[in-house]
């Protein structure tokens, strides 16, 4: 069984490296879900409908197929349900008011810095001084193609000054909703039960709302198959993406885990370069590769 094989690999060598290609898979998947939320539809409507179809999806899986929940795990739910609430809310928000190249590396960049602190104050993870240097080399990369590309934004400047406080705060709940899931996928026996339960339970709030934004827009609103397709897409990249980093925090550190997700910001000015047609110089490839390099020595220096 999938769940006896990855519980036996927790604190094994063998758990690390699985633990590291389930996080850089997560970076990798994280940047699409990103860009197919700020993508061509309204942001909310967007994170309604991968909600929506995430929700319908895990339920089979909730009630009829992974072992029931624990009693206590009902109090850890719930607490997940308002910690991610809140950030989809700001992220939203954050794409609402700015360019996807600009907000999504400020929100990527203060969430491994507080989700290692995090760790430390949970779990009692410590990291090395090349580690931190890593981490410290990774960050640089993250915020100074964060700040290259304010000093180049041409479209929604006006706005700009809100969407980079709104991103900087949902860094924060990045690093809040990693510690927590954390902490909530390693108080249950079956990792799978956690997954299943999470995402039956997060997909409840968005939909509604979404769906009354959408009755609003009258004339405006989108033809709803294009973006239930988008919320179908989405839902299976959010299930690989976060399904996958939060089984890396069960196997491994969850401190490394968070820091090498990412690396999702190489790959989200890739997509807004290919896919969105958001320009992409040698300078913000310098800062990319520095980036990756940062995520090299943390994962060299453990």
């Amino acid at each position: 069984m999938l769940s006896s094989w990855l519980i036996s690999l927790e604190g094994t060598e063998e758990g690390h490296r699985v633990a590291l290609i389930l996080a850089l898979s997560a970076a990798f998947l994280h940047a699409v879900f990103g860009a197919l939320q700020k993508g061509r539809h309204d942001p909310w409507l967007s994170r309604g409908a991968i909600d929506a179809s995430y929700g319908l999806m895990a339920a089979p899986f909730a009630l009829f197929v992974v072992p029931w929940p624990e009693p206590h795990m009902w109090v850890i739910f719930l607490g997940a349900f308002v910690i991610h609430v809140a950030y989809k809310v700001l992220q939203a928000s954050a794409y609402t008011k700015g360019a996807y190249t600009v907000v999504y590396p400020v929100v990527r960049g203060t969430g491994p810095l507080f989700a290692v602190i995090g760790a430390y104050v949970l779990f009692g993870e410590t990291f090395t001084w090349v580690q931190w240097l890593g981490i410290g080399v990774l960050l640089a990369g993250i915020f100074g193609l964060a700040v290259y590309n304010y000093i180049f934004l041409v479209t929604a400047r006006d706005t700009l000054g809100i969407a980079l406080l709104l991103a900087a705060i949902t860094g924060l709940f990045v690093a809040l909703y990693t510690t927590y899931d954390a902490y909530g996928i390693r108080a249950t026996a079956d990792p799978f039960t956690f997954l299943a339960w999470f995402f039956m339970i997060d997909g409840l709030a968005m939909p509604p709302y979404a769906y009354l934004r959408w009755r609003r827009m009258g004339d405006a609103r989108p033809a709803p198959g294009p973006l239930m397709l988008r919320g179908l897409v989405g839902g299976l990249v959010a299930f690989a993406s976060f399904g996958s980093v939060m089984l890396a925090t069960r196997l491994d550190k969850v401190g490394e885990a968070a820091v090498l997700r990412e690396t999702s910001t190489v790959f989200a000015a890739l997509i807004g370069w290919l896919v969105l047609k958001e320009t992409v110089g040698p300078r913000r490839i310098a800062l990319m590769a520095l980036i990756a390099i940062g995520a090299v020595i943390v994962e060299m220096g453990g």
